[in-house]
């Protein structure tokens, strides 16, 4: 029965992320949704701290609810087949408050007038969106949205461990999905939007796993831009990092996912 209950609490909590996501395309385009980034009056005071406001909310859910200390706790409320799904659903609350209470940001940073320019800005904007999706299943997407662990459960087999790796686009980029969500972001033809949540759930799910690969975030912007592979020194190979034991990708990054994760 508990099986069953998991199996629909997961798919659901999935297909409010999801749906999240796709709101968040056209919140950030100001396209297709009912209301936008720029859609409000805005009011200068209400707007910086209501705004603060809802991205502290947002980061704060997807660092607090990430850490190990926070989730050895929750699973002594949360059943561990549903942590996941539970992380990734609160992911997509705390956007949905923040599309409902942004307030519009009256100063622009730049505007694009020419339609060519502002055509190709948008472009560029999905194309950091289609990354994000793309960049999820080249490590494993339905693990990261918290599907295959209920459904493992269902199943009644264990999640089997899942090794680091860096495929493909994890060669060039350390985070593809932080470097999408930062085109899907910041490519637009008129930006007054002011500081986006970049925080996403890539960033936690490498420092998580690897706390040596993720413990200096002073180096997470320069690292999230692709770089060319150049000649080592020592040719000697490298021992390779372990994973933590029964880790597998439960920790967060949100998210995105955060977005989205969320």
């Amino acid at each position: 029965m508990f099986r069953f209950v998991f199996l629909v609490f997961g798919s659901g909590a999935y297909a409010v992320s999801f749906a999240t996501i796709l709101y968040a395309i056209g919140f950030v385009a100001n396209l297709w949704v009912p209301k936008g980034i720029d859609s409000g009056a805005p009011s200068p005071l209400a707007e910086a701290l209501l705004n603060t406001l809802l991205l502290t909310v947002f980061a704060l859910q997807h660092s607090v609810m990430a850490r190990p200390r926070f989730k050895h706790f929750w699973t002594r409320v949360v059943p561990k087949p549903i942590e996941r799904s539970t992380y990734v659903l609160f992911a997509s609350l705390s956007l949905i408050l923040l599309f409902w209470q942004w307030r519009p940001m009256p100063m622009p940073l730049w505007t694009v007038t020419d339609p060519t320019g502002a055509a190709v800005l948008q472009a560029a904007s999905f194309a950091g969106w289609t990354l994000v999706l793309v960049s999820t299943f080249l490590i494993s997407h339905f693990e990261l949205f918290g599907v295959k662990q209920v459904v493992m459960h269902w199943l009644g087999r264990a999640v089997p461990e899942t090794a680091f790796r860096t495929p493909l686009l994890y060669n060039l980029v350390r985070h593809p999905i932080y470097l999408g969500f930062i085109i899907a972001f910041w490519a637009t033809p008129d930006d007054d939007r002011g500081p986006p949540p970049l925080r996403c759930a890539d960033h936690r799910l490498h420092c998580d796993r690897h706390p040596a690969r993720g413990a200096r975030p002073r180096q997470v912007l320069w690292q999230d831009l692709p770089r060319l592979p150049r000649a080592r020194r020592d040719a000697r190979p490298r021992p390779a990092l372990e994973a933590e034991p029964g880790s597998g990708l439960d920790a967060g990054h949100t998210g995105a996912a955060s977005l989205i994760a969320a």
